[in-house]
């Protein structure tokens, strides 16, 4: 790997570490106070509010970034209707949310006051939350916006941490009831971080048609790209008894904890691409050829220490969640082919197919379901690992045989 990349892997990787050792922590605490049976109801519902959340700012998210980076003066022109779009759409998100989990989620047996929380705090105030790290970053403050990403996680670290050490009778109400908190303490603090508040009510206004059409395109890149990391858990819930069901979901936040340093690298990478990406392809050709061998050759590696150290998180998690090692070892399988979903989707946004990318996510989404499904029942609870790791391959292979076609293409013109 070129020793730019290499070093702002390097630097991406601390500082996404941080960010990964915060959720670690949530995840242990939250787990364990509820086990595998409560957990695998909370994770499949909080999977799919955070999956319809990307929705919520209908890519007015990014639109803000953009325009606060080309000109800081146009963020109040954007945000008059960010805000209420975020709003507008985040209430339909929140009815098709809680309509789902009520009719098709039942076995998830989340109380109805656990499942609004969740559903206001991932659909609206996250959604909100987002806006708030893209003005920073669109004003240059990558370190700040890189730890307010972290802020959300670090209170609900510390209500788990709270939930926990009170013991309550009902830990799923209460943590529910801390959920929104959170993120609602998050977001008066990045919004008070700014020089100037945000548009009051009546400055809001309804985007018009050609701020639509703009923001189409990134909504649907925000919710293809969430897809193949939550709807699995929310699979997970509808498919497998729930205990078991807690276990995958323990599981695959471990395999895609370990993601960690391929989303750094290509963070790193992306600037070179999309500068690069079209007019210099024998360069790209390269650059692609390292990109995707060193993500493979750790992916690989990782998952053979994963599978060897599987019994491990036996003993972290707990007797509650004994044969977590077997769900881990079968998820084992999906590894390489997630990190190199991963770097595909990347590079197709880098070199502007963005709804090449959408239409590989969705065709990966329908993939899932369809052989998740299948070989659940066909092979039981360790169906959906191997519907998931079929799902991760076929994307990864799909997207590697268009990016090799159009670089070839490239580098004959």
């Amino acid at each position: 790997m070129k020793g730019p990349i290499a070093r702002g892997t390097i630097r991406t990787t601390f500082i996404l570490g941080l960010y990964t050792l915060v959720q670690a922590g949530t995840l242990l605490l939250v787990a364990r106070m509820l086990g595998p049976y409560q957990f695998g109801g909370f994770a499949g519902v909080a999977s799919l509010a955070v999956l319809l959340g990307a929705l919520s700012p209908f890519g007015t998210n990014v639109i803000l970034l953009g325009e606060v980076a080309k000109e800081p003066a146009r963020r109040n022109q954007v945000l008059a209707y960010a805000i209420p779009t975020t709003l507008l759409c985040g209430s339909a998100l929140l009815a098709i949310y809680l309509t789902v989990c009520m009719l098709m989620l039942r076995a998830a047996q989340v109380p109805a006051t656990v499942l609004l929380a969740i559903g206001i705090t991932e659909i609206w105030l996250q959604a909100l939350f987002r806006l708030a790290v893209s003005e920073h970053q669109g004003l240059g403050r990558i370190a700040r916006s890189q730890l307010l990403k972290t802020l959300p996680m670090v209170l609900r670290l510390v209500a788990a941490a709270g939930v926990f050490l009170v013991h309550p009778s009902n830990p799923l109400l209460a943590y529910g009831y801390v959920y929104p908190v959170a993120s609602l303490l998050a977001l008066v603090l990045a919004v008070r971080t700014f020089p100037s508040a945000w548009p009051a009510p009546h400055q809001w206004r309804l985007p018009n048609i050609g701020e639509l059409r703009d923001n189409a395109g990134y909504a649907a890149l925000s919710i293809s790209a969430s897809g193949p990391g939550e709807l699995d858990k929310t699979l997970a819930t509808k498919l497998l008894p729930l205990p078991v069901a807690g276990l995958y979901a323990v599981g695959t936040r471990i395999i895609a904890a370990t993601t960690l340093p391929v989303s750094a690298m290509m963070e790193s990478a992306l600037p070179r691409l999309f500068r690069e990406g079209n007019e210099q392809p024998k360069r790209t050709v390269q650059l692609l050829f390292w990109i995707f061998s060193t993500a493979f050759a750790y992916s690989l590696a990782t998952a053979v220490v994963l599978w060897l150290a599987a019994p491990i998180f036996d003993w972290v998690f707990g007797t509650k969640f004994h044969g977590l090692d077997h769900t881990l070892r079968w998820l084992c399988v999906a590894l390489p082919g997630m990190a190199l979903r991963m770097s595909v989707g990347n590079v197709l946004m880098a070199l502007g197919r963005p709804w090449i990318r959408v239409t590989l996510e969705v065709t990966g989404l329908m993939l899932l379901i369809i052989m998740a499904t299948t070989l659940t029942v066909l092979f039981g609870e360790k169906g959906l690992p191997l519907g998931l790791a079929c799902s991760e391959w076929l994307m990864a292979a799909i997207g590697w045989g268009y990016l090799r076609h159009h670089q070839s293409i490239h580098t004959r013109l």
